[in-house]
Order: C-alpha cells, then sequence, then structure tokens
C-alpha cells in the first residue's frame, strides 16, 4: 500500500540536516527590517525597467505559479492551450506531444500555422512578436484570431521561451515552411526563413523546447502520467479532437491517443468507472446564450453539463472555462446549484416525495453520490480568487441556471423511472444528513466537539501560536508515550489512536460522527468539519501522521487521508498535512548510531563505514520500538527529521485512488496491487 499516495501527494523531504524550509520575508525580525529601511536609498536610480523577456525569468512564479515541477508542466500546457484554441476556432483537429530523450517537449498542431507575415504594431514578424512580446497574440478584442480562448493573457508562448535553455518553431503556412531559433531565454540565434515548401492545405505549427535548469532547479524531468492524464482531460472537454501522447525516452517508446466524441459525457463515465453507478445514463444538457459585450456587439457563451449517480456519499462537481479547471468554482457552478435545487425540489413536492411542511432538501442532499462535470466557453472570461481559478462572470450563472433548469425537468418528466431512482437517492440522504446532525449536536451536548474539552488523550502542547504548533497523530499507545516523552513540550502536541480508523468511504456520517477517534481528531485540530471546516480557527499549522513503516502503518495512513479529504479537504489543499518518516534501520559501529530510511541508504552507511559481515544493525518494526530519545533524534527533531508534506495536484486524479483504494468494488483494488506489487519491498506479513 506504500505506493498509494503517489496519486495524491506531492513529496517535498527536507534535507538530513535541516528543517522543512518554511522561508517567509514576513519573518524578518523588527531589528532586521531596521536595518532595511536604513540602508535603502529610494530615488530613480532604484527603478528597474526590465526589457523583452527579462522579466519572465527574474520573477518566473509570477507566469507560471512556481518553478518546482507543477511549473515545468505548466510549460507544455502554455504551448497545448495555444493548439486547442485554435481547435476551438475550428481550424485545428490533432494535436501530438511528444517527451524527447533529454527531456525536451515537441508539440505539434495541424492548426493555421503562427503568422509569419510583419506585425506593424512590432515590426516583427507574427512568430517572433509571438515568441518574444509579453501580451502578443491574436486573442485581444474583438477583431482577434479567436472568439474563444483559454490562453488570454498573451504570454502563454513568449513565457515559455523566456524559462527554455532554446526553443525551436517551425510553422507550416500557405505552401512555406518557416523556421526560427531561440536560446538563452528568448534571443534569437536563427532567424524566422523559409526552409522549405508544403502543401498548401498542410498547416500547422511545430514547437520544440528546453526547459532551463537554472530556472527549474528542483527538477527538468517530465512526468509522463503527469502530462498523458492532462491531455486526456483536454481531450474530454473539447469532444472530436485527437491528442496523441508518446515517451520516446525509452527504447519501448510509449503511445497513446485520446479522442471522445461523447465529450464530457464520456468523461463522468471514466470519472465514475470503478463506482457503483445508480443507471448507466448520463444526464446531459447544453445550450448557447448571447451576451453583450463591452463594446456593445453580441457575442455567445455555450455551456455542456454531464452528471450521474453512483451510490456513494461524495459530492464531486468538476467545473471548466475555456479548458481552464476552475477549482474554486465561480459562476457557472452556482448556476448549476440554483438550477438543480429549484427543479429537484419542485420535483419532489409535485410527487409527494416531500410532504407539506417538510424542509426543501439542499444542494448537499441533491449532490450526495452524483459526479458532475461543467464545461463553459466564453469570448471573454474574468477570472478571480486565490489561484485565479474561480469564474466571475455573473451572466454565466443564469445561463447556466436556465440551460440546467430546463432540461433537468425535462429529463426528469420524461423518464419517471429514473426519477424515483434519483430522488429516493436524494431524499435518503437528506434523512442521514438530518440523523448526522443529530449524532453532532449529542457529541456537542457531550463536550466532544468542544473546543474547550479537548481530548483526554492528547498531549497538548503551551504554545498557543498555530503557525508554530504541530500536532502528531500517532499509531498506538507505545508510540505515543515515546513520542509524549520525546517531544518538544512547547510546540508539539500528540495524539495517539488506539487501532485502525474508521473507513469514512464506507460509512454513513451518523456513525463516523459516534466514532471516538474520529471525534478526537475533529476536537483537537479545531476547525470543524466540512461543510462548515475553517482552517482559520485550527490549532496546528502541521499536522502530522506518525505511523509504522509497515502495511498496517500504511493502510492507517491511507486512511486518516481519506478522512481529511472527504471532511477537511482545505489541510490538505493548503498543505497543513505531512507524513512523518521514521526510519527502518539503525546500524551500531564504533559506538556510534547511524539511521537508514530504506534499504539503498543501508548500502550507502554499509559502503561508507566498510563493515564487516556480522555488523550489529536493527530493523525497526515500529514505532514503540524507539525509545523516547531516539523517536525525537530520528523522527521529531525538525533540525533532522524528514517528512512528506500531502498537497492535492488533481482533484480528479484524487478522487479516483480514494475511490479505488477505499471503497466498495474490490477489482480497482485487485488492478492496483497487480500494477504495482512489483514496487514493493520488505514487505510484512
Amino acid at each position: 500500500m506504500e505506493e498509494e499516495k503517489k496519486e495524491v501527494v506531492e513529496e517535498t523531504k527536507a534535507p538530513e540536516t535541516a528543517p522543512i524550509p518554511e522561508v517567509n520575508v514576513s519573518e524578518m525580525n523588527e531589528e532586521e527590517v531596521q536595518l532595511e529601511k536604513a540602508d535603502a536609498k529610494y530615488d530613480a536610480g532604484n527603478i528597474q525597467v526590465l526589457e523583452g523577456l527579462e522579466a519572465v525569468r527574474k520573477r518566473p512564479g509570477m507566469y507560471i505559479g512556481t518553478t518546482s515541477s507543477a511549473g515545468l508542466h505548466h510549460l507544455v500546457w502554455e504551448i497545448v492551450d495555444n493548439a486547442i484554441d485554435e481547435a476551438l476556432a475550428g481550424y485545428c483537429t490533432e494535436v501530438k506531444v511528444t517527451i524527447n530523450p533529454g527531456d525536451t517537449i515537441t508539440v505539434v498542431d495541424n492548426g493555421r500555422g503562427i503568422p509569419v507575415d510583419v506585425v506593424k504594431k512590432s515590426g516583427l514578424s507574427g512568430v517572433e512578436t509571438v515568441y518574444t512580446v509579453l501580451h502578443a497574440g491574436g486573442k485581444f478584442g474583438e477583431g482577434g484570431g479567436y472568439k474563444v480562448s483559454g490562453g488570454l493573457h498573451g504570454v502563454g508562448a513568449s513565457v515559455v521561451n523566456a524559462l527554455s535553455e532554446w526553443c525551436e518553431v517551425t510553422v507550416h503556412k500557405d505552401g512555406g515552411v518557416y523556421y526560427i531559433k531561440f536560446v538563452n531565454g528568448g534571443k534569437i540565434v536563427e532567424h524566422l526563413k523559409k526552409i522549405g515548401t508544403c502543401d498548401p492545405k498542410a498547416n500547422g505549427t511545430t514547437v520544440t523546447f528546453k526547459p532551463d535548469a537554472q530556472i527549474f532547479t528542483d527538477t527538468t524531468v517530465y512526468d509522463y502520467t503527469i502530462i498523458r492524464d492532462r491531455m486526456r482531460q483536454v481531450a474530454y472537454l473539447n469532444r472530436g479532437i485527437k491528442i496523441i501522447v508518446e515517451d520516446a525516452r525509452t527504447p519501448e517508446k510509449v503511445h497513446e491517443e485520446f479522442c471522445y466524441k461523447g465529450g464530457i459525457k464520456e468523461y463522468v463515465l471514466f470519472i465514475n468507472n470503478h463506482k457503483t453507478r445508480l443507471f448507466d445514463e448520463v444526464i446531459y444538457c447544453e445550450g448557447t446564450a448571447p451576451i453583450t459585450l463591452a463594446s456593445g456587439s453580441e457575442a455567445h457563451v455555450y455551456a455542456e453539463i454531464a452528471m450521474q449517480y453512483d451510490d456513494g456519499y461524495s459530492s464531486n462537481v468538476y467545473s471548466f472555462c475555456n479548458n481552464v479547471h476552475t477549482h474554486e468554482g465561480g459562476m457557472h457552478e452556482t448556476g448549476f446549484r440554483d438550477a438543480i435545487r429549484r427543479v429537484v425540489n419542485a420535483y419532489a413536492r409535485q410527487n409527494k416525495f416531500l410532504k407539506d411542511g417538510e424542509d426543501d432538501l439542499t444542494v448537499d442532499d441533491i449532490t450526495e453520490g452524483l459526479t458532475c462535470v461543467i464545461s463553459v466557453k466564453h469570448p471573454n472570461p474574468q477570472f478571480e480568487g486565490q489561484t485565479k481559478t474561480k469564474l466571475g462572470n455573473s451572466e454565466v450563472r443564469k445561463i447556466v441556471s436556465q440551460i440546467v433548469g430546463d432540461q433537468l425537468n425535462r429529463f426528469l418528466l420524461e423518464d419517471p423511472r429514473l426519477a424515483r431512482i434519483i430522488i429516493e437517492k436524494i431524499v435518503t440522504a437528506a434523512n442521514a444528513r438530518l440523523a448526522a446532525r443529530k449524532a453532532r449536536e449529542e457529541i456537542r451536548r457531550k463536550g466532544g466537539l468542544e473546543l474547550n474539552t479537548l481530548p483526554g488523550k492528547l498531549a497538548d502542547c503551551s504554545s498557543k501560536n498555530p503557525e508554530e504548533c504541530e500536532l502528531y497523530i500517532v499509531e498506538g499507545n507505545s508510540a505515543g508515550g515515546s513520542a509524549k516523552n520525546g517531544r518538544n513540550r512547547e510546540t508539539q502536541a500528540i495524539l495517539p489512536l488506539r487501532g485502525k480508523i474508521l473507513n469514512v468511504e464506507k460509512a454513513q456520517a451518523k456513525r463516523i460522527f459516534a466514532n471516538a477517534e474520529i471525534g478526537n481528531m475533529i476536537t483537537a485540530i479545531g476547525g470543524g468539519i466540512d461543510p462548515e471546516f475553517d482552517t482559520s480557527k485550527i490549532r496546528y499549522h502541521k499536522i502530522v501522521i506518525m505511523t509504522d513503516a509497515d502495511v498496517d502503518g500504511s493502510h492507517i495512513r491511507i486512511l486518516l487521508l481519506t478522512f481529511f479529504y472527504r471532511f477537511m479537504r482545505p489541510l490538505i489543499t493548503e498543505g497543513y498535512v505531512y507524513i512523518a518518516q521514521p526510519p527502518l534501520y539503525k546500524v551500531e559501529y564504533h559506538g556510534k548510531q547511524y539511521y537508514a530510511y530504506n534499504d539503498d541508504q543501508l548500502e550507502t552507511i554499509k559502503q561508507k563505514l566498510k563493515l564487516k559481515p556480522g555488523y550489529p544493525f536493527q530493523r525497526y518494526k515500529g514505532l514503540g520500538e524507539m525509545d523516547a530519545e531516539q523517536l525525537w533524534e530520528t523522527t521529531m527533531d525538525p533540525s533532522n527529521r524528514k517528512m512528506i508534506r500531502v498537497t492535492l495536484n488533481d482533484a480528479i486524479a484524487a478522487e479516483q485512488i480514494f475511490t479505488d483504494l477505499m471503497g466498495d468494488n474490490v477489482d480497482p483494488r485487485k488492478e492496483f496491487i497487480h500494477a504495482n506489487a512489483k514496487f514493493v519491498k520488505n514487505l510484512d506479513i
């Protein structure tokens, strides 16, 4: 089960002799700030004007978010988005993405080809303008080359060029083949020139680039799985477009093709592949509505929605605008929720599923067990929110609400059998919600969820500053005792678990909230539970899962992650959850102790110390085998410990892995074990 977290978490390990880096300029003390002010002379000489793409290289995070693996892959998305924009405009039917040996990327499309004639305002060719001038492209204003675009800022191609060691662009356009090459962040070494001829109908653009290792210092190695999954998603969101993905870094070249005539209807079926669906049909709604642009001219918004129910308890609504995943939701999601609440309650009352005087069904009731994909194509989207992934166009709310309202109502009226299945599922969810509320109120009445009655098993820390406080959730009382004795009492709190917690993926809410171990965690963490969970109220900014390095420990770890994902998801999305990494081996040599966290490290230690056969070493089977001093030194001391921060890279991938590993369906777990058994070492049975 150790491999199970690969789809859900991103490793950020600290160096062996240093704490996890959390550098923030706001942490400068007052004396340091005064020194900064005293030395700072501020006049016109301090004003810097960054020319061309220099600004991108100076502050890459402003353009791609991060220079870690996520930023590295973002370069691919920028170039692919340009090709997809051509497809949305009706001029591209095929896109091919190849990871080449040496981790360079090639993206080929059969669109119109980037213009090669001179742009009047820049005095440069269209290709050179697009790849060297920020905020330049065919996506601005009503006279641009695109009615709908995901890349609205005109910085994608130029940013990729700026952050590349080299970049080559070949354009097939109107019977000619043109080539240009850039190096060292956008400097032209070969100006645009015609290098041949081609079929006048064989238009398109080929881009090959090598990310700059001076920018991407963490890694320049591309993950095929990440690229494949993103390209598959793009294919689902744009029905009929063929996307090819290849990995040419190994002799056995990997080649996959994605093309879905059913679009997001097939996407919903893919997401629900391993779930028990209430019925096979996918409810599908689509429509186009006119809007008036700022200039007074008319444009159109296209919206499509696909949804299907399963027998689970989770709500999974995924929304997109112009292929951009709007993680934070927005007006399209609001319009969808308005419609389903209105239509379902009206149908339930008209058909006597709700009695007179009973409360309306809530959106949470209606979306329990629902998988829904919302996709909107907008000529002028306005993104907002913390990560700029929230759709803010107010007109979209009414458009989506009307489309879903009319077509969902028609679906329910035309198929009473499926309508009954859906409404009965929703009413059952409502009854479970009321039962869960009573269970919460009962626990609260007894003091189980009150912050002033912390769990008796919790050994709290003395600090009241959440930013410096850590909560270790520890497997077993024995390890809990060692952790309590070895911890830093100022900042580290310990909460021992008694055995394995409930699998919340299979349990109803009433049973979940009645579980003592879960109640203890809810109380200790202090932020409440979904949907009211609030990270501003949590008592610790590091929630550390510390379990044994064996199969049972891995199982407990995934049970805890499942609970956090389902009921405290912001803990994961905002980076508050960590996994402790206790050592697997202890080696004693000439009175000194050395710790190895895996077999490879053990071999390194053996070679370094030139150990003879029969050297004394110990393999830890559990945390309880360590005394307090050893546990502190190896696993809890910020200057030495290794930890993994749990992050949510892809909500859809995370949803699938939790469903596969923790759901009722056994077959996906069998498939997972068969696929990953070869990676497991030191399996204790």
